[in-house]
């Protein structure tokens, strides 16, 4: 699999001790691009936060079994979106730290950038029903619509990358 300028790790913020247990979670995901007239567009979904708020993002999720982080995010990505994609190069991961139910959760996300192959924009395959829209978006529009800054900076990478594959 190709990489491009090594992968992009974005570490999380420092913080204080906690006296929470920590877990450690690993998901998959990433930037599936599709040309429509000329224009490359991506498949992102919205997904309701713990406070109730719309957050658009990258299609992500965990490995089931002794999936790799690329098999699995194929796999998330068309689950999530409907759109089957193959993988062009690896986007970097990115991490952060978050708290629920008693315990403090470091999480990585591995990216990649795939081209689009077919199927059609749904959220009815997500088995975890968490994806609550999908909509394609422009690349050159991406930044603007997801609502995380590491996820920014991965849209950044795969709009530099995206002529060396289209």
């Amino acid at each position: 699999m190709p990489t491009a300028m090594g992968p992009l790790v974005v570490p999380a913020a420092p913080s204080a001790p906690s006296q929470l247990p920590t877990v450690e979670e690993v998901s998959a995901g990433g930037v599936v691009v599709q040309m429509h007239d000329g224009v490359p567009r991506v498949a992102i979904i919205a997904r309701i936060n713990r406070g109730g708020r719309l957050e658009w993002c990258l299609p992500k999720g965990h490995p089931e079994g002794q999936e790799t982080h690329a098999e699995a995010a194929v796999r998330e990505i068309e689950e999530e979106t409907g759109i089957a994609g193959d993988i062009l190069a690896t986007l970097g991961s990115i991490d952060y730290w978050f708290t629920v139910s008693g315990h403090r959760v470091h999480k990585t996300v591995h990216h990649f950038l795939l081209r689009a192959t077919g199927g059609f924009l749904t959220i009815e395959n997500d088995p975890d029903h968490e994806a609550v829209d999908v909509a394609w978006v422009p690349l050159n529009e991406l930044a603007k619509k997801l609502s995380f800054p590491n996820e920014r900076r991965i849209s950044d990478l795969a709009r530099e990358l995206l002529p060396e594959y289209f």
